[in-house]
């Protein structure tokens, strides 16, 4: 499962045979998500809110990015928040 951004605490990971719908997994302490690549709503698991918001927000700004990595399946690191 490759890293592919870390910021605030917060790892992001994407598999690249996963299911869909497209996402993302995030990682923060002990809590755990899957956030939906169209609207960074979280598809299942738990994340603070205040995570949540920063992961939603970086994952706007990436949004065309991400989906193309969903799409190719060709692994790159993402600029993180800052």
């Amino acid at each position: 499962m490759p890293e592919i951004s870390r910021f605030y605490g917060i790892i992001v990971y994407m598999f690249f045979n996963d299911h869909n719908p497209p996402h993302f997994k995030v990682k923060f302490g002990e809590f755990e998500a899957n956030i939906l690549i169209e609207n960074g709503n979280i598809l299942n698991g738990d994340l603070p809110i205040s995570k949540h918001k920063l992961v939603a927000a970086w994952s706007e700004i990436h949004k065309d990015e991400l989906l193309e990595m969903w799409n190719t399946k060709e692994f790159h690191k993402v600029t993180p928040l800052t």
